[in-house]
């Protein structure tokens, strides 16, 4: 059972702050909780003393969803990573849509709950039965809890970065690199010939989308909402570029403009969501598939399945834990990913890097759908 004894209110350098203490299980806690206003936002940042000297470090975490000003910077235990499991002190952690999902309640975690989904560091510590990773190597890593100073993950979620590739660039690329290459390779498997559309082109995940589809031998249409961002994705190797901002009439005629007799793609990849939809059913050939990974223009809303019997279309809605759920999945998926990176196929794009206590800030970018590239926190 807890017992707190509250204290005050009063205002400090860092904001205002409330002071209480806690008797949990017999141990005393300290706590400060302090709130301030900043140019990005507002986020709180809860400073735990313990007085048995308790190591804390920082984390991003959510104890309730919304918009960016549920972000909150606070500081938790850090942990010993236990049997199985690689401690690892963070250097950067990647930005991903599926971060703001768990943010705002469209994906449901429990709370409070660290966000981030990928990073990169040094080996700090191994636990019990780890034999492959030791102290000072530097790996890359996917998971939950990748905004934070370090990180406990377990060996089937973590692999050694290649000679030569950049820490910041490792986790910049992991979860949109194998998002991209499990969908070209499982969802859809692309194949010399196939003509695919691929929207938001100029993005994190659509850059590498373009490249890796290129790769493969198939001809790219590309969509983004600006002449700029469709630069870019045919800078990455797109064949046709579609501006989609006139409309969807304008932009599905187009694409199938870019078929072969108007018969529309082999598939569409599609991270927009709710705004493209409609199009896409229109725009893939009979047998196509439809490949709907993201909601960065809203969530798709229901409708009636008996709709993709017109053209036989496969629709699929995929996560790619569920293609790397192992560790062995997760290890070939890397080393071909890295592979693309060694020979040249893969550009690594990096929109910004920001500090930790600029996550209002990155959140605020990536939704507001202006950035091209990856967004990487610097922990």
């Amino acid at each position: 059972m807890a017992s707190f004894f509250f204290g005050g209110l009063r205002q400090t350098s860092r904001g205002f702050a409330f002071h209480y203490q806690s008797n949990l299980c017999g141990r005393v806690y300290a706590i400060t909780t302090y709130r301030r206003a900043t140019t990005k936002g507002v986020y709180t940042i809860n400073s735990l003393l313990s007085k048995s000297n308790m190591s804390t470090q920082k984390a991003v975490q959510i104890s309730k969803t919304g918009g960016t000003e549920v972000l909150e910077i606070n500081q938790i235990p850090i942990p010993k990573p236990q049997s199985g499991q690689i401690l690892v002190k963070a250097a950067y952690a990647g930005v991903n849509f599926i971060d703001t999902y768990f943010r705002s309640g469209l994906y449901p975690v429990p709370l409070p709950f660290t966000l981030g989904s990928e990073g990169s560091g040094t080996v700090e510590a191994v636990g019990e039965g780890v034999t492959k990773y030791k102290p000072g190597e530097q790996v890359v890593y996917y998971g939950s809890g990748s905004y934070t100073e370090y990180i406990n993950v377990p060996e089937k979620a973590i692999s050694h970065i290649p000679e030569g590739l950049k820490l910041e660039d490792a986790a910049a690329i992991l979860i949109q690199g194998l998002t991209a290459l499990t969908m070209l390779r499982e969802s859809y498997e692309v194949k010399k010939g196939d003509t695919v559309l691929i929207h938001a082109a100029a993005g994190g995940t659509g850059l590498v989308l373009v490249q890796l589809a290129k790769a493969l031998g198939a001809t790219v249409i590309a969509t983004a909402s600006s002449a700029e961002k469709l630069e870019i994705a045919k800078n990455h190797g797109a064949d046709y570029l579609v501006n989609y901002s006139g409309g969807e009439d304008e932009w599905v005629k187009e694409v199938l403009g870019y078929t072969k007799d108007g018969e529309g793609v082999e598939a569409v990849f599609d991270g927009v969501g709710k705004a493209t939809f409609e199009g896409d059913l229109k725009v893939v050939k009979r047998k196509g598939s439809l490949i709907s990974f993201g909601n960065a223009s809203g969530a798709v809303g229901p409708f009636g399945i008996n709709r993709l019997g017109d053209k036989n279309l496969k629709l699929l809605r995929p996560r790619l834990f569920g293609y790397v759920a192992t560790q062995e999945e997760f290890d070939h998926y890397v080393q071909e990913l890295f592979g693309y990176i060694k020979n040249n196929q893969l550009k690594l794009n990096i929109h910004k890097i920001y500090p930790l206590e600029d996550i209002v800030q990155a959140h605020k970018d990536l939704e507001g759908r202006v950035t091209t590239g990856k967004l990487v926190l610097k922990i």
